[in-house]
């Protein structure tokens, strides 16, 4: 199988180009970049969209906007090009990057995405005990994490990225494009200012 992977739901946007379990390319970019990006890995592995068997994107929690260019891109590469498309979960996807990890998004106003998925104030984190918190959101608030005693890797570390290679890893649900749906968490901030 040949699956394209991607995930744009944090501050930076991931994507991979997967064969039969090997990577075959990876890039981290910025989610406006996400075409040209799979387009880069497709040209690097000497492949082309036509050869893709199934496209894996991530469903968040995380940025509105960056979720919706993801499922778009997946739903538009799935319809036109006829192959299935699976959802990974942003939080799974990180917390599989290292054993006791705690993933750790940052969800703006003040918040964090954790699993469950939950959107909580940080002083409401509760990791298990050992655990290392990883993400965005560990990174923003890593002096308060570290202060109430919680691991956190350096700033620079590889584990606060959603690598789109963990998400080809974890994908098993395989199906119509357009039956993958984002996990918002929160009422998008329209929704909120109407009501």
């Amino acid at each position: 199988m040949l699956i394209l992977a991607f995930d744009t739901a944090t501050d930076v946007a991931t994507s991979a180009l997967v064969a039969d379990g090997v990577v075959l390319g990876e890039r981290v970019s910025d989610s406006r970049m996400l075409l040209a990006d799979v387009d880069e890995l497709l040209r690097q592995a000497g492949r082309g969209a036509s050869d893709l068997t199934g496209v894996v994107v991530g469903t968040g929690p995380g940025s509105f906007t960056g979720m919706r260019i993801g499922l778009s891109v997946a739903r538009g590469l799935g319809l036109s090009l006829g192959v299935q498309v699976a959802g990974v979960s942003t939080l799974d996807a990180l917390a599989a990057a290292t054993e006791n990890a705690y993933p750790v998004i940052d969800a703006r106003r003040g918040e964090v995405f954790i699993p469950g998925p939950l959107a909580v104030s940080p002083a409401e984190l509760a990791p298990p005990r050992g655990a290392v918190c990883i993400g965005s959101g560990a990174r923003r608030y890593r002096q308060f994490l570290l202060e109430a005693g919680e691991e956190v890797p350096a700033d620079d570390s590889r584990l606060h990225t959603p690598y789109a290679s963990l998400h080809a890893t974890l994908a098993t649900d395989f199906g119509p494009a357009d039956l993958v749906e984002p996990v918002y968490v929160r009422l998008p901030d329209a929704v909120r200012w109407i009501a």
